[in-house]
């Protein structure tokens, strides 16, 4: 018999606050739902708002959930979180645990920083990446009302534009964090018709462009998000073409404050198990043309002594070759014998007796 859901949950605290550790079903569930595993599944996102959180930002909230779902869960009630101090750090890592989410969002608006998201994501159920964005310009979803909107659960593509993001080290954390932030349920295959929306992130060229109260001489990221249609391509071709439409959400945002995981930690967070990783498969390999070419290894074969099907002709023709084999040996020891007979006669004086 399955545990109730209120014993799940009564497990769960339990276990976080440190208490006495659960028996018999209960534990079972934990270390099957709770405990690392070897194939994680989907991310979940817990978005939260701060101390005071303006009407905007709960719009953001809600369009974010909108955009996770079915893997967000949205807290209505406000929270006394700092995410930069420590306390502020405990209070998310026991929500997020208790929630059962490793990725978070967290909005704020005060008079030092306006429009303020702090997202981040956890490891081993403590915060390993923290990043706080400020929200310079959004525009909604409800701004969107007649355009088409993505299917529920469909992944995004994603697309970078702007050299930052792989030139900048915590420009390139960043991307890594908003790519774990959006990118769904991991699969191996996909098809055309699940491609359906896209996100774009832009930075723009000039660094001097933003320049608001907490921040100074920061880039602007540029966020759109288009919903793509694939149609049959008039010139013909099996590939498909993509029409976008905007859909959104669209935000413009800075990157404020940053607090990302040690080399130690980040190397540990994304150490593979030798489980998932594939073999090595020797002496195979694939040509240009996909085709599987196998290499074997054996001893040196002696052709010469191999036995095969013979027809009657073959079998003459080798008689004749070895009787003319034996025929030219013949030959050849009589002159030699006739050679060694002359060469003693010279030299005795008479013929040597056979």
């Amino acid at each position: 018999m399955a545990p109730t859901e209120q014993q799940r949950k009564q497990a769960k605290l339990k276990q976080i606050s440190g208490g006495k550790a659960p028996k018999a079903r209960v534990s079972r569930y934990l270390k099957k739902h709770v405990e690392a595993q070897l194939v994680e599944g989907a991310k979940s996102a817990l978005l939260l708002k701060g101390i005071k959180c303006s009407d905007s930002m709960n719009t953001v909230l809600k369009d974010l959930r909108a955009m996770k779902a079915p893997y967000a869960k949205l807290l209505s009630k406000n929270n006394n979180i700092v995410p930069f101090q420590d306390e502020g750090q405990q209070s998310l890592e026991f929500l997020t645990t208790k929630n059962d989410c490793s990725l978070f969002a967290l909005a704020s608006h005060n008079k030092k920083r306006p429009n303020n998201l702090c997202i981040g994501r956890t490891f081993d159920r403590k915060i390993l990446d923290i990043a706080e964005l400020g929200v310079m310009r959004y525009k909604s979803l409800a701004d969107y009302a007649g355009n088409p909107k993505k299917r529920l659960g469909s992944k995004p593509m994603m697309l970078f534009v702007g050299d930052q993001w792989h030139l900048n080290a915590d420009y390139k954390r960043l991307q890594n964090l908003l790519i774990d932030l959006h990118r769904g349920d991991p699969v191996q295959k996909i098809v055309l018709s699940g491609l359906d929306h896209i996100i774009v992130f832009t930075i723009a060229a000039d660094p001097n462009a933003v320049n608001d109260g907490a921040t100074t001489n920061k880039p602007l990221i540029h966020q759109r998000t288009y919903y793509c249609k694939l149609k049959k391509n008039p010139n013909g071709g099996k590939a498909p073409l993509p029409y976008l439409t905007p859909s959104g959400p669209d935000m413009d945002f800075i990157l404020r404050r940053t607090e990302f995981a040690t080399p130690d930690v980040w190397k540990l967070a994304t150490k593979q198990p030798t489980v998932n990783k594939a073999k090595k498969k020797k002496n195979k390999t694939t040509n240009m043309f996909g085709e599987t070419i196998g290499r074997l290894h054996l001893e040196k074969q002696n052709i010469e002594k191999m036995g095969g099907r013979k027809s009657k002709a073959l079998r003459k023709a080798e008689a004749e070759e070895r009787e003319e084999e034996k025929a030219a040996i013949d030959d050849e020891l009589d002159r030699e014998k006739e050679g060694m007979a002359a060469e003693f006669e010279q030299t005795y004086g008479f013929r040597q007796e056979e």
